[in-house]
């Protein structure tokens, strides 16, 4: 009972607990610095301040003037029930000895044990909430009144005082408890919606997660089939360089063989010259002229005749003829071999998927403008109607699916195409739209299409239709889905193959092949 007595009498009145660093006013009242600071504060704009406890007015705002006694008997009281004072709130009505507090009732501003709470009023203007060690916060800075009024105008908790004589008259003001639950309602709702927003993340990451795995996995492979086909090429052009130097080695052996035989022949041809001029120059040199005259013979033994100057333009023209051989030969051999290795690096070698994928068209969604073949394979514009039922999974216009999805891999289908009725090739989700403009391959975010329009392709996703860069050059072309990394690709299948276009997004859904034909358009998929 002298604790419970001694407590109270040390208790201040604004915050409820303990003194800490406690004030005396004029009046003899006595409170913590911070507190009274607080409703001075919240006095200051009247331009009159009054004691909490005895309402006396002070002209002018009060010195704070510590209470050292009281400071030293707070001190004590602290240090010698540290426990109590600073870990537990006791019930305001057991007396006899403290009793741990359960509850709090703004309305009485008591704390209750167990027992004392059985006998409390029930009453909805007795709001409980669980006990705390600093009650300021709970009460109204300007009245000091309890805060039992929730103001839905203003998002501002309000007392008694505040409703009947502030300005929360015209506003929409509840009790505090059915504000607290309207709170909690939002908040939950709240929560639900960011477990939701926060499962959808989940799926993001793991599916980016996903994504970069394979990614990687696909640089690795890309990594190794670029090594592996330059390592093929250089291989390929050591062996080229080889033949090829091995032939010009050859060809060199030969052709100096040639030109000893004409440098042999030359020879010859030069010593039967030199001996011709050296009995023309013994002949000019004769003093007789008898001796010279008379050798009739002489002239047209040694006379340089036609056959001569014919012998020596013959081999002028077959060193000319050597030369000129030897470097057409090389440079076709080079042309053809670079030609042979060229021909052997196509793009299909980037494929992982070195098998087409086996596609079927399934009747069950082909739309009753469209004829489906009986093998399955290929999908035309028709006139008739093909009346099959109506079912939730049937197009309503032009459209068909495959009967295959894919979850996962890399794949790829070829296809004819006719080069002037209206066709669309791509990749969809089973749960595209089947009527209506959200049904148009590409007008949504479950599918991607390609087209052709004279001899240009474009390619429609999001909503979104882009023309692509290149004339057409045949009637065929291919998809290529790489599903892990979230690719499809499309390709013509010219000579040499060519890239269209690659689209990059993350797959949530089984992908099928989807095929529309319109304006007398047919697609055929090739085996």
């Amino acid at each position: 009972m002298a604790f419970a007595a001694l407590r109270e009498e040390l208790t201040c009145s604004i915050c409820l607990n303990i003194y800490e660093d406690p004030i005396l006013l004029r009046c003899g009242h006595n409170f913590c610095r911070l507190c009274i600071n607080h409703v001075f504060e919240s006095q200051e704009a009247s331009g009159v301040y009054t004691c909490p406890d005895c309402r006396e007015k002070f002209l002018e705002r009060p010195a704070l003037q510590s209470n050292l006694k009281l400071s030293n008997i707070t001190e004590h009281f602290h240090s010698s029930q540290p426990a109590q004072a600073e870990t537990e709130i006791f019930c305001s009505s057991c007396i006899a000895s403290p009793v741990p507090a359960v509850i709090w009732c703004l309305h009485c501003e008591v704390s209750l044990c167990d027992n004392h709470l059985k006998v409390h009023s029930k009453s909805q203007e007795h709001v409980l909430m669980e006990p705390c060690s600093s009650l300021r916060i709970r009460k109204c800075p300007s009245h000091q009144k309890t805060l039992t009024y929730y103001c839905c105008d203003e998002n501002a908790c309000i007392c008694i005082s505040c409703l009947l004589n502030g300005g929360h008259k015209e506003h929409q003001v509840i009790n505090i408890n059915e504000a607290f639950k309207k709170k909690t309602e939002t908040l939950r709702s709240l929560m639900t919606k960011g477990a939701s927003i926060k499962e959808e993340v989940e799926e993001h990451i793991q599916s980016l997660q996903m994504h970069k795995q394979s990614m990687l996995a696909k640089k690795e492979i890309l990594t190794e089939q670029v090594q592996v086909t330059f390592k093929d090429i250089e291989k390929q052009l050591d062996g080229l360089a080889k033949r090829i130097l091995c032939k010009i080695t050859r060809r060199g052996e030969q052709t100096s063989l040639s030109i000893s035989d004409l440098i042999q022949q030359l020879d010859i041809r030069k010593d039967e010259l030199s001996r011709k001029m050296c009995y023309m120059e013994k002949l000019c040199n004769l003093t007789d002229p008898l001796s010279l005259l008379q050798d009739q013979g002489a002239e047209a033994k040694y006379t340089f005749d036609q056959e001569d100057t014919c012998k020596f333009e013959s081999v002028v023209k077959m060193m000319t003829a050597v030369d000129d051989m030897d470097e057409n030969m090389v440079s076709k051999m080079v042309q053809m071999g670079l030609s042979e290795i060229m021909g052997n690096v196509s793009i299909t070698k980037y494929f992982p998927a070195n098998k087409a994928a086996e596609i079927l068209l399934d009747v069950n969604t082909a739309a009753n403008n469209v004829f489906v073949s009986g093998d399955l394979k290929t999908v035309s514009c028709s006139e008739l109607n093909q009346g099959r039922p109506e079912t939730p999974q049937r197009f309503e216009e032009c459209k068909v699916l495959s009967t295959r999805s894919f979850t996962s891999g890399q794949h790829y289908w070829d296809m004819d195409t006719c080069k002037s009725g209206g066709w669309r090739v791509g990749v969809a989700y089973a749960s595209v739209e089947r009527r209506g403009p959200l049904a148009f391959i590409g007008k949504n975010k479950k599918s991607f299409g390609l087209r052709r329009l004279g001899d240009s392709y474009f390619l429609r996703c999001n909503d979104n239709e882009i023309r692509i860069n290149h004339k057409a050059m045949c009637e065929k072309v291919r998809v290529y889905l790489d599903y892990n990394a979230g690719q499809v690709s499309f390709y013509e299948l010219s000579d040499p193959i060519t890239l269209l276009h690659t689209t990059n997004t993350i797959f949530t859904q089984p992908l099928h092949a989807v095929f529309v034909v319109f304006d007398n358009g047919w697609v055929r998929i090739r085996n």
